[in-house]
């Protein structure tokens, strides 16, 4: 599972490896609605465990807080990455964390990447045909970049 936080939006994907082959199993965002901000952290650990209890993966790829343009905005990513670290926790799922150009290096080539750029490749590797939000496209990321990560890791133990 792949999860892209945000305290305004934060987006999900599952995606499924077998023999080598990816797959899209489902994928959206969590829109929290409202000013209060600790209500949206909360509809957002309620929605994000609710995910992890349904799909059961057997690890998590999370994008890390990237440089904001200010402290305040974070440290409310932060804390909207703490929820969604705590919803995998929750249900004993492992997390891996990913810095969001190492995640765009694996899928485009380059660190700098846009969103845009990322969701076509995502959407090509997955043979999927897209058309998801930006978010949820960074998070189909994470999750392939973490599989991909894997894959290169019991290599290098095999060799």
């Amino acid at each position: 599972m792949g999860i892209d936080p945000g305290s305004q939006c934060t987006g999900w994907g599952v995606v499924r490896e077998v023999s080598g082959v990816l797959t899209l199993v489902d994928c959206g965002a969590i829109r929290p609605k409202g000013d209060d901000f600790a209500a949206r952290l909360g509809h957002l650990f309620r929605e994000l465990h609710a995910l992890v209890g349904r799909y059961a993966p057997d690890e998590a790829a999370i994008e890390n807080v990237h440089a904001a343009r200010n402290v305040a905005t974070a440290l409310k990513l932060g804390q909207a990455r703490g929820v969604a670290v705590a919803a995998c926790a929750a249900h004993g799922v492992v997390v891996a964390d990913y810095q969001p150009t190492e995640i765009k290096k694996a899928l485009v080539g380059t660190g700098g990447a846009d969103k845009e750029q990322v969701s076509f490749m995502v959407a090509r590797v997955l043979g999927a045909k897209g058309g998801w939000g930006l978010d949820t496209g960074d998070a189909l990321a994470a999750a392939v970049c973490h599989l991909n990560a894997r894959r290169l890791s019991r290599l290098a133990r095999l060799g």
